[in-house]
């Protein structure tokens, strides 16, 4: 009896070990860095709108014509639009949007009042340690190491082996540009609304 107790504390004591050892293996990722987009996270990258985003907003409906505005988010998220002031605009939808204006000019300004929003281009951002670092235009089928490129490549201090890649949904990635490079590591899609820091590398 005492050698099967015995036998099974080790049993116990491995696995216990063996568990340990697979959840040193866990990353702090949220999620598989190569995985499509699901639907949910497609409407937060593409449907909702950001920093440095330009909208276009039109009026309908009133005694005179107002011509459409062109308006680029702020740093704050807002934008600032005649008799009503400041918006918050960041963080919503075009149509989200779209009924925060009308419920600032009506009833308190205007009786009937149609308003639509339409978003310009769409974008991704490139910060950090690159030679060119902003925001660039999502054109089509990107990846990071195509968008680090697009940004004047890696400044001569770049951490290549720690770069974030910020899913619009808040998830981060961090990657080994370096295995990318080799072909050792695949090179993740880059969507709307993603942000890619490159962070200096210690001396």
């Amino acid at each position: 009896m005492k050698s099967t107790s015995k036998l099974f504390r080790i049993r116990t004591g491995c696995l216990w070990l063996l568990t340990l050892a697979m959840a040193g293996c866990v990353t702090s990722n949220n999620g598989d860095v190569m995985a499509p987009p699901s639907s949910d996270y497609a409407s937060v990258a593409v449907a909702k709108l950001h920093v440095g985003d330009t909208i276009i907003v039109s009026f309908d409906g009133l005694p005179e014509t107002i011509l459409p505005q062109e308006k680029t988010i702020n740093e704050d998220g807002t934008i600032t639009l005649s008799e009503i002031g400041s918006v918050k605009a960041a963080g919503k939808t075009t149509g989200q949007l779209e009924v925060t204006i009308h419920d600032l000019y009506v009833p308190k300004l205007y009786t009937h009042l149609t308003v639509t929003v339409k978003a310009g281009m769409r974008v991704f951002y490139v910060r950090g340690e690159v030679k060119i670092p902003n925001r660039q235009e999502y054109s089509g089928q990107m990846t990071v190491t195509k968008a680090i490129t697009s940004a004047g490549d890696f400044t001569d201090y770049a951490n290549r082996k720690k770069v974030i890649l910020i899913r619009a949904n808040g998830q981060r990635f961090k990657l080994n540009c370096n295995d990318i490079l080799d072909g050792s590591a695949p090179d993740p899609q880059v969507y709307p609304g993603d942000q890619i820091e490159v962070p200096r590398r210690p001396f």
